[in-house]
């Protein structure tokens, strides 16, 4: 669920209708049709070891997609372009959405404090919640501890022990939260920057105390069905992925361990940081819609792409559930990177929404997601 997309020498989490398909084949890029760069990129990421990649860019000329590898190491059947899977935290631009469409209500204000609507709730080791505002849980300057660093939680659902005893175990979002609260924070209120997948499940609790409804049935009623995202979905505590989809694979914290397939899992310990399941395509459709301002009034998205400085990540800053990523060649994308057990996703667009690209490793131990990005945009 963390920003960046791999499991890769950490325990945490980088969190997030059946349709009988056949997995498409790989689509080569023809020199000169502009995507010759991002074909080499994924082609090149399996070559370093991800069992398989899709990715779909849509831009001014159409939609183009490309597979490399395989979906399924067991049988070799081949990723599709159509595959479904698990986004992590690419979930909270859609929590981020929601909240500021409720401003645009009238219904809350970014400014309120997190006490407001969520009383004693965050509490504890130095946590006070009448201090910490939701915008600053948007944007990871909330000082709070993230649950997902908690060593019991870790090794509960980040080792291949406790996910072998613990992938089908449901929590409730308070627990996590009360997890991170066993934590002092990180620091105070609106003095640094540190990413939190705690600050995302209180987003979505916020949602559901405005609304009285849960965060996934808004992100359902306001985004899901107005833009028509049939392959996307909140799975709730649903283990399966649905088809058409490929299985993924996790080395857990070695990578030099053995591949454990790990595709079914209950997404509830992600809850509103990273519990969705999408496509490709339908994540180019969202966040050109985004972008492109279809979601939301000119004054929200400005209050979206309003930026802090994205401590430890080079290249980016970050808004209110979107990231600026200043690219290789200078370009300026914005987007969301997300990951889960088995699963890593990017989502990239122009500042107008016009172009853009998704794609999904189906492997967390290896590969470059940001070349695929250069490739797409450079």
């Amino acid at each position: 669920m963390r920003v960046r997309t791999t499991l890769m020498a950490t325990t945490a989490v980088l969190l997030s209708a059946a349709l009988a398909a056949l997995a498409a084949p790989a689509v080569a890029a023809p020199d000169g049709d502009g995507h010759a760069g991002t074909r080499k990129a994924v082609e090149a990421a399996v070559a370093a070891g991800v069992p398989g990649v899709t990715a779909t860019a849509k831009d001014g000329h159409g939609t183009w997609s490309t597979t490399a590898g395989v979906g399924d190491l067991r049988t070799g059947r081949p990723r599709s372009t159509a595959d479904r899977y698990r986004v992590g935290s690419v979930t909270k631009t859609f929590v981020a959405t929601v909240l500021l469409q409720l401003e645009a209500e009238g219904r809350l204000s970014l400014d309120d404090t997190v006490e407001t609507w969520l009383p004693g709730v965050v509490h504890g080791q130095g946590h006070d919640g009448r201090r910490i505002t939701v915008r600053q849980l948007l944007n990871h300057t909330s000082g709070i501890f993230d649950y997902t660093r908690d060593a019991d939680f870790g090794r509960a659902v980040f080792t291949a022990d406790g996910f072998s005893r613990h992938r089908y175990d449901t929590f409730a979002p308070g627990e996590l939260v009360a997890i991170a609260m066993k934590h002092a924070p990180y620091f105070a209120p609106g003095t640094s920057w540190k990413y939190s997948n705690t600050n995302y499940v209180l987003a979505g609790m916020v949602i559901e105390k405005v609304t009285g409804h849960s965060y996934a049935t808004e992100i359902d009623r306001r985004i899901i069905a107005p833009l028509r995202l049939r392959g996307t979905s909140l799975p709730g505590t649903r283990v399966t992925v649905p088809r058409p989809s490929s299985r993924a694979y996790s080395k857990f914290t070695d990578p030099t361990a053995p591949v454990y397939d790990v595709t079914n899992l209950n997404p509830s310990l992600a809850s509103a940081a990273g519990e969705m399941i999408s496509d490709s395509a339908d994540l180019d459709r969202f966040y050109s819609a985004l972008l492109g301002g279809k979601l939301l009034p000119p004054e929200q998205l400005k209050e979206m792409k309003t930026t802090v400085e994205a401590k430890g990540i080079p290249n980016a800053r970050y808004g209110l559930g979107l990231m600026d990523t200043r690219l290789t060649c200078g370009v300026h994308v914005w987007g969301h990177n997300g990951g889960i057990h088995g699963s890593g996703s990017s989502v990239m667009t122009t500042a107008d929404g016009k172009h853009a690209i998704a794609l999904n490793f189906n492997g967390d131990w290896a590969g470059d997601m940001q070349s695929v990005i250069d490739g797409e945009f450079c």
